[in-house]
């Protein structure tokens, strides 16, 4: 029996990746090489690249940059592509019983578009309320930072955060909203810097107006600490 979300849904759909947007697409043998050996296989890649480029990699400043990349995309850009590394999400018992919406706002999202490998930079806002389980308020940064770290569209990004604390918290009562600068727009084709991109999926109460405004409001709430 699967254990957790991504082998559910991996399971779920088989080969028909591309019509299941919650999921990745993954290849069934996406996980047989181990991280030492794909760290290796992409240096050579992008010693390739860089070479056709015209790049004189026997300079000091560009001998290292392919191991560098490589490494960077197994262990940070892309770490969230493989389930060993997905955050453990211990639950309490909601013994204080606080039954209203907890809401934790601004969490930074670094991310890459999956269409260009470009960065995706901007803040989630995650909400949620308890049927009986409580989570640690770590542990939805952390999950957030689990999906980011991959070749992402945001609108699968937001729907993943929302599927994982369903599963993790037993409640349907999950809300997400992300808004988040793409560099694919920012830094090139039109080139506008100053555009965003919001999106949202609300799951259970969050679907009502009165809670989704609720939600929203609480997002808006200024909460700038500073002296």
């Amino acid at each position: 029996m699967p254990s957790n979300l991504d082998e559910i849904l991996f399971e779920a759909i088989g080969d028909a990746h591309e019509s299941f947007s919650a999921t990745t697409p993954l290849r069934a043998d996406a996980f047989e090489k181990s991280d030492e050996e794909k760290i290796e296989i992409i240096s050579n890649h992008v010693r390739g690249i860089l070479e056709t480029l015209g790049m004189d990699l026997t300079d000091d400043s560009l001998q290292g940059t392919p191991n560098r990349v490589a490494k960077l995309y197994v262990n940070e850009a892309f770490g969230g592509l493989h389930p060993k590394r997905k955050p453990s999400m211990s639950t309490f018992e909601n013994n204080y019983r606080y039954d209203e919406m907890l809401v934790e706002k601004n969490i930074v999202v670094y991310s890459t578009c999956e269409h260009h490998l470009l960065p995706i930079i901007g803040r989630a806002h995650v909400a949620y309320i308890s049927k009986g389980k409580v989570v640690g308020l770590s542990k939805m940064n952390r999950i957030v930072d689990y999906y980011a770290k991959r070749p992402q569209v945001q609108e699968r990004l937001t729907r993943q955060v929302v599927l994982a604390l369903q599963e993790v918290l037993d409640t349907e009562d999950v809300a997400c909203v992300i808004d988040a600068k793409h560099l694919c727009v920012n830094s090139r084709g039109i080139r506008d810097i100053e555009s965003s991109t919001v999106t949202a999926e609300f799951g259970g109460v969050f679907k009502e107006e009165t809670k989704k405004k609720e939600f929203l409001n609480y997002i808006n709430l200024k909460t700038d600490f500073g002296a």
